[in-house]
């Protein structure tokens, strides 16, 4: 008896001890995410890695730090295929209000990916650098459908829809689509199309038939973009930050100021708020879910059918991307 009652106060302490731990992280880990600029001269350095889905974790940063009055010039990593357009444009639009309200300059660089809505975020910056054999450009929007009516077939399954409007099931995987949706997408993909290669052309000071001749999707290495005018020098990090440097009049008297990467914390689990970072727990979780193809069917036919990316227009460059 009282043995059992011994070990009972041990789990209590156990506990107890455990959760004090877990605040005790939690803290630490506020604080960290709390950590201000320390140098004088600091290039502030951010990354852009993965699918653009809402561009959330990368604005929270540029917003947070940019106004630092010891922030002499911005400095950001990309390593992306693209995404969603509005992320991208959003993107785009708080680079350029960096550079232009507060004349810092701002400097990209990629050693491995910067195409689509990516690319269409790096063209705000004063200038982008780009490793010879990296990836450029693939200037163009996409849409991708499903048509998997036969698949339902052959398990027995009708699927329908009651709508308001003809165009409101539009892209729906049950069905075959009409040529009146066809070119509805289509109108709409122009239409995006249209506002990136003006944008491009803007802010890279490139004629715009030179852009259309070029902007059919295509991905060029850093060194042919470089001679076309979509970049402006071929180099790695280390010239980016020399590049930021002398662009801001530095001298050698400046540190390159990296983001704290937040701790996790008892209070991140379960979170459903989800940011931009293919790295996170949420986003390797998604990818387990979708692969272990369980009781979760669902799960299994997103990631089967890229169903995260269906039916919208992405400045996305083909491909499989999770």
């Amino acid at each position: 008896m009282k043995g059992s009652f011994f070990k009972k106060l041990v789990i209590i302490f156990l506990v107890f001890v455990g959760i004090g731990a877990l605040l005790k992280m939690s803290m630490d880990s506020f604080g960290e995410s709390e950590k201000k600029v320390l140098s004088q001269n600091s290039i502030l350095h951010l990354e852009m890695n993965g699918v653009i889905l809402n561009g959330k974790k990368f604005l929270k940063n540029l917003k947070k730090y940019k106004d630092d009055d010891k922030v002499k010039a911005i400095l950001i990593s990309i390593n992306s295929p693209g995404g969603s357009v509005g992320p991208s444009q959003e993107i785009f639009a708080e680079i350029k209000r960096a550079r232009e309200e507060l004349k810092k300059p701002v400097i990209c660089v990629t050693t491995g990916v910067m195409a689509s809505g990516a690319y269409y975020s790096a063209v705000a910056c004063d200038k982008i650098v780009v490793a010879p054999g990296a990836l450029i450009g693939s200037i163009g929007v996409i849409m991708e459908f499903a048509n998997i009516e036969k698949l339902y077939d052959w398990a027995k399954i009708s699927r329908y829809s009651i709508t308001s409007g003809k165009f409101k099931d539009s892209g729906a995987e049950y069905r075959a689509m009409r040529e009146d949706e066809r070119a509805l997408f289509q109108s709409m993909i122009d239409e995006v199309y249209g506002q990136f290669k003006a944008t491009v052309a803007k802010e890279r000071n490139l004629k715009e038939d030179v852009v259309s001749e070029y902007a059919d999707g295509r991905v060029f290495t850093g060194a042919t973009a470089v001679k076309m005018g979509f970049a402006d020098q071929v180099g790695f990090f280390e010239d980016a930050v020399k590049l930021a440097a002398e662009t801001a009049k530095l001298g050698d008297d400046f540190d390159v100021f990296e983001i704290p990467k937040k701790r996790m914390s008892i209070f991140d689990l379960g979170g459903g708020d989800s940011e931009d970072d293919l790295n996170s727990l949420s986003e390797y979780a998604d990818l387990l879910k979708g692969k272990s193809f369980g009781p979760d069917m669902e799960g299994a036919m997103k990631y089967i059918l890229r169903a995260k990316y269906l039916n919208q227009p992405l400045l996305l460059m083909p491909g499989y991307w999770e």
